[in-house]
């Protein structure tokens, strides 16, 4: 089945927040805002065991407990493996993540994209859902941003792995779909290139919004479209800073980001709409897209997401973005022209 078919509409959750990314979430906070996001009509929640060292799945399994299995898409990632042994959270190499979740569990997390860790990975998961099964499973994270000049030879492990695998379960109907969940453009390049492998899609996560997009747009949008692919699109906000937070790319945002923000923010206030309508239709103007997964760890975020989306954006804020040079000119935007 085509990854577009399969999720049920085009917003969806992404859960990194539920792990305590950035902040200590209080129990009653974190159900609150999967709660929120349920009586919203949401029913695509995208987890990974990194978020919190489990944190963000055992969550997910207690919201969604009791729920008609049938009525939801989960997707979750492969690639770490969290031990019952706890580590010193501080000390943990996380490359240019850093301390996005020293605030999750003290489990030990270990890499490992190998054919026994992606099952075990796959269980694991299964327990903290506290479903019997997955729809989607993403390779998590091999890229540059973890593994730094290691990182092909993590991308070797999982195409020895990994790929196999979930190829493998995929055809056997044992999960419905897979591909890479990345923050960088290469892997999903290099994964398109390869004999063998037959991915359904990607997540791409902050490499196709309004802040960022060229790369994607020129070397992974017209494979992805040609093989009748889609992508979900993470980060839709640059990790905040679309809409206002301090973080691009989970560090500070440099002047230059900044700079973009102000002039973005001064046409949409100029157009009276939200700079949360410009980022998620921006993204989902391109037809490889298949859905969004904005974070939430606030109940009150659902609603301006869902918004967002429904907002009437004026076709003249989308011209003048491509005539100030705000996106690229091969874009597509949610008007012609």
């Amino acid at each position: 089945m085509a990854l577009k078919d399969l999720l049920p509409g085009q917003l969806g959750f992404g859960t990194a927040p539920l792990g305590n990314m950035f902040r200590d979430i209080p129990e009653t906070e974190a159900r609150a805002t999967v709660d929120a996001a349920w009586n919203d009509g949401i029913r695509f929640f995208d987890n990974a065991p990194f978020y919190g060292a489990g944190l963000a799945e055992l969550r997910m399994g207690e919201a969604l407990a009791g729920k008609p299995r049938d009525d939801y898409v989960i997707a979750t990632k492969v690639g770490r493996l969290i031990l019952d042994e706890v580590e010193d959270v501080s000390a943990r190499d996380n490359g240019e993540k850093g301390e996005v979740f020293k605030h999750g569990r003290p489990n030990r997390i270990v890499n490992d994209y190998s054919e026994a860790a992606t099952l075990r990975s796959i269980e694991d998961s299964l327990k903290r859902l506290k479903t019997d099964r997955l729809d989607v499973v993403w390779v998590h994270d091999v890229a540059q941003d973890f593994y730094g000049d290691e990182w092909l030879a993590m991308f070797e492990s999982a195409r020895r792995g990994a790929f196999k695998v979930l190829d493998r379960l995929r055809d056997e109907g044992v999960i419905k779909a897979w591909g890479l969940g990345v923050n960088k453009v290469e892997p999903i390049e290099l994964l398109l290139d390869l004999q063998g492998p037959r991915p359904d899609g990607f997540l791409l996560a902050g490499r196709y919004t309004l802040l960022d997009h060229g790369r994607a747009l020129q070397r992974v949008m017209p494979k992805v479209v040609e093989r009748g692919l889609s992508i979900v699109v993470g980060g839709p906000y640059s990790s905040g800073a679309l809409v206002g937070g301090p973080n691009f790319e989970y560090a500070p945002a440099t002047p230059e980001i900044l700079a973009k923000v102000a002039r973005i923010k001064a046409l949409a206030d100029q157009h009276g709409i939200s700079m949360k309508a410009a980022g998620l239709q921006f993204a989902l103007a391109h037809p490889a897209m298949a859905a969004v997964i904005p974070g939430a760890s606030r109940p009150g975020r659902i609603a301006e997401d869902r918004a967002a989306l429904n907002e009437r954006v004026p076709a003249d804020f989308w011209r003048a973005l491509r005539s100030q040079g705000l996106v690229h000119p091969d874009a597509p935007l949610p008007i012609a022209g």
